[in-house]
């Protein structure tokens, strides 16, 4: 009979363990479904409005030449803060939603890598971009290395990057330029990595919460969406062939 009861509770936590191990997959792969999709919307929002401005100098010129450009520009961080700091606020569809819009608005701001760069050498970097990604969140997701103590040290260099993009952006500097794009680089890997793992012990916290699990899916697949897209776009500064 102790042999048996051993057993039970052995059996049920066994149970437990598979139960939280499908659910943090499943939990994960709702991230990177949103996550991919909308790398998906915005790339066709680009190209799609890259090929419009094309055919109608009018739009290019208020897209690209007049003060609407700072609108596009800014639009995307608009949708962040609303997505970030109002996900409590918002019900699940408002919210994948207000996710997909700002995918899309992303892909509009990023339409001029087709005015600057030939195609073959945006489909190349992508996939580089992609091929990096995974790799790296792959890491993120088996190491058994915390990567928290990295993780401020990241956030300080992503500060300091957005500064020094400030003062080439006023001050235009092709050594600068170059040294933001290579550090860009190792920054949003590291996050990559590092907000992989991050989501993965999130987790823990609120399983359970189906409607809290909805929300940090959105929360999290925006952030590793955020990396992929930042990573590809200093990569193609790096190694994109212009036009």
């Amino acid at each position: 009979m102790a042999d048996y009861k051993e057993y039970e509770r052995g059996a049920t936590r066994a149970n437990i363990h598979t139960d939280i191990d499908e659910g943090l997959r499943s939990y994960m792969l709702s991230i990177y479904n949103y996550m991919a999709t909308a790398i998906g919307v915005t790339g066709v929002a680009a190209f799609s409005m890259a090929t419009w401005s094309t055919n109608n100098p009018t739009v290019a010129n208020a897209l690209y030449n007049s003060p609407l450009k700072w609108v596009i520009m800014l639009a995307p961080l608009c949708f962040i803060m609303v997505i970030s700091f109002g996900i409590d606020k918002l019900s699940r569809p408002a919210a994948t939603m207000a996710f997909y819009a700002f995918s899309a608005v992303m892909g509009i701001s990023m339409s001029w890598i087709f005015m600057v760069f030939n195609i073959p050498s945006i489909v190349q970097t992508f996939f580089i971009t992609a091929a990096s990604f995974a790799s790296l969140s792959l890491y993120g997701y088996t190491t058994e290395r915390s990567l928290s103590g990295i993780g401020s040290f990241l956030i300080m260099g992503l500060l300091g990057l957005i500064i020094a993009s400030l003062i080439n952006l006023l001050m235009p500097s092709g050594a600068l330029g170059f040294a933001i794009n290579v550090i860009g680089v190792l920054i949003f890997a590291g996050l990559t990595a590092y907000d992989t793992q991050r989501l993965k012990y999130m987790y823990n916290s609120i399983a359970g919460n189906s409607e809290l699990i909805a929300k940090s899916s959105i929360l999290g697949a925006l952030s590793l969406y955020l990396s992929f897209v930042n990573m590809f776009m200093f990569l193609l500064q790096l190694i994109g062939n212009r036009d």
